[in-house]
């Protein structure tokens, strides 16, 4: 039992990915429907879909450092003599962590600044700070997703 509860917490970000792709599937071809063949289109559709892509890309943001799919330029590092690439490798992980951690700083303020200025979507009022909420959540899980990641290889 514990095993399986820690693996779906390991998972819940592929969860989330996958909850919210497919309510902007859903509702996309649904608002295509509704525009299209019977002419009343969704006029709040468009805030929807911003929040939906914006909880994908960071949710999901997670699961690229745990599986190593985040971008990265190999053929140079491969270039390298075997002596240099475990340096390089420390300066990587250094300048990737710092990266991640600036933003997450920087996330912190812009959500403060949502909430002090109350600020909300115009049809729906959803709060900027829910939509953008999960951008400070997500750096943390790339931190820790990174690490992982490179105590597992």
């Amino acid at each position: 039992m514990k095993q399986k509860l820690c693996k779906i917490l390991f998972n819940l970000d592929v969860l989330i990915a996958s909850i919210v792709l497919s309510v902007l599937i859903i509702l996309t071809f649904a608002g295509v429907i509704f525009r299209y063949i019977l002419g009343s289109p969704f006029t709040w559709l468009e805030e929807i879909q911003l929040g939906c892509i914006v909880w994908i890309v960071f949710s999901a943001s997670g699961v690229a450092f745990r599986t190593g799919s985040q971008i990265a330029i190999e053929m140079i590092f491969d270039l390298l003599p075997q002596k240099f690439r475990k340096a390089v490798n420390v300066l990587i992980c250094i300048i990737v962590v710092s990266v991640v951690f600036y933003l997450f700083y920087q996330s912190i303020g812009y959500i403060n600044i949502f909430i002090k200025s109350a600020r909300a979507t115009p049809m729906l009022k959803i709060p900027y700070y829910i939509i953008y909420g999960i951008a400070p959540v997500s750096y943390i899980v790339m931190i820790f997703s990174y690490f992982y990641s490179m105590i597992k290889s």
